[in-house]
Formats: C-alpha cells, structure tokens, sequence
C-alpha cells in the first residue's frame, strides 16, 4: 500500500512538474518539447523501478528500423507506454484521442510535438483529413508515427480484434511497421491495483514491410503481437 502510495505521488508529482517546467518551451522549437517528452518517459521507468521495485526488460531492441521511414503499432494496456515510447523510439507522433489535447497544460504539449488528433466513433471533416495529415507528417518528418491498435488501454488478457485503423495508415503510407507487444498492465493496470515485484517487458517485433494485402496485414499485425504477449505474460 505504502510503495503504491508513493508511486503515484511522484509519478504524478514528476509530471505535472516537468510539463510546468517546460511551459516556456510551447513558445521555442519543438525539438525543445521533445526532449521534455524523453524526460518524462525515462520518469516513468524511474518511479516503476524505484517505487514498485519493476524489473523493465526491453526486447529486441536491435530489431528498430533505422534510416527509413516507418510507423509504430503498439499494444496498449497502462499509461506507462505512452510516456516510455518516447524515449525508446524517435519521438513519435502520437494519434491519440481529441479529448486528450483538451487537458489543460499537459494536451498543450501534446498540441506542440504535432500529435495528431482524431474524434473516435464520428464522422467529422477534420477526421477526414486524418489520412492527410498522417501523409504530411511522413512526407516532412523523419519522426515515426505510433498508433495504438486498440485504441484504448486494455486488461493484460484482452485478445480484442485490432481496429481497421492500423490497416489504413499501412495501406495508405506504403512503409514498414514495427510492431510491439508488451505486458504493462501485469504492473500498472487501467483498472485495478499497481503490482509490485513484478518484470514489465517491452518486446520489439519484426518489422512488417510494405506491399502486402492490408487485411493481411493487420491479420498478421494481431497474431504477431498477442502471441508475443501470451509469452511474456
């Protein structure tokens, strides 16, 4: 109780302090926000390690693809992720939910390092132009673009069918994907309480390239990381 209780103290201490801290930042060069963005998720790792005594594993690591464009399709199951990716990979570009850029502070950042923003279950004329904007961030960056197959954290267990979105994004950019599978909520669970003693192992998977068919795809996608999953659970 007394480690859980901690944790979240300085977790969510060290959060709203580092986006404080880098409040300045939202009128500098972006590079600058970034950089806050690592901090935070080598944050996370730190009050993981320290507070609820987490073994991090990351697998894999060799298998990143470097010097080419691609897009990242992760599992999603705590916050732990959306902080600690982005100090694994390049700085992603995040498709997240629109309500997320509506928190005070914190969705200004997330305005700032050019997360793309998406209304889910609505028709909308700026989700229309998601394509587009997920095209123009690729062609300009060389920042990879992360998406979370989901869509929202589930239980460690949940084997739900991928949605259509992964599929799209591969079909339409035409560049590799690199999957990853992981077991962040057998530690820090959406619902239900923080664990302690416990191994949170972020696996890197085998890019897929460009060029297959996209129900394949995602076929593939779904099979490759909840059998990663199932291994490391």
């Amino acid at each position: 109780m007394i480690k859980r209780t901690l944790f979240l103290f300085f977790f969510y201490f060290g959060v709203i302090f580092i986006c404080i801290f880098f409040l300045p930042a939202l009128i500098l060069p972006q590079k600058i926000t970034l950089y806050g963005g690592k901090i935070l998720g080598f944050w996370s790792k730190f009050c993981l390690e320290i507070f609820l005594s987490t073994k991090i594993v990351i697998k894999g690591k060799e298998k990143i693809l470097n010097n080419q464009k691609f897009f990242i399709a992760s599992a999603h199951q705590s916050q732990f992720e959306t902080f600690f990716l982005q100090s694994l990979f390049n700085s992603p570009v995040f498709i997240l939910k629109k309500e997320l850029l509506k928190i005070p502070i914190f969705g200004w950042h997330l305005k700032k390092i050019g997360s793309i923003s998406i209304d889910r279950n609505k028709i909308t004329k700026e989700n229309l132009g998601f394509s587009d904007q997920i095209r123009k961030h690729t062609n300009n960056s060389n920042r990879p673009i992360i998406i979370f197959p989901q869509s929202t954290r589930v239980d460690v267990l949940d084997r739900s069918p991928f949605k259509k979105g992964v599929k799209r994004i591969y079909e339409e950019l035409n560049i590799s994907c690199q999957p990853v599978a992981l077991n962040s909520g057998s530690v820090w669970p959406k619902n239900g309480k923080l664990k302690v003693n416990k191994t949170l192992t972020i696996s890197i998977l085998d890019p897929i390239r460009p060029g297959m068919n996209s129900d394949k795809f995602i076929n593939m996608l779904e099979k490759n990381i909840y059998e990663e999953i199932d291994k490391i659970v």
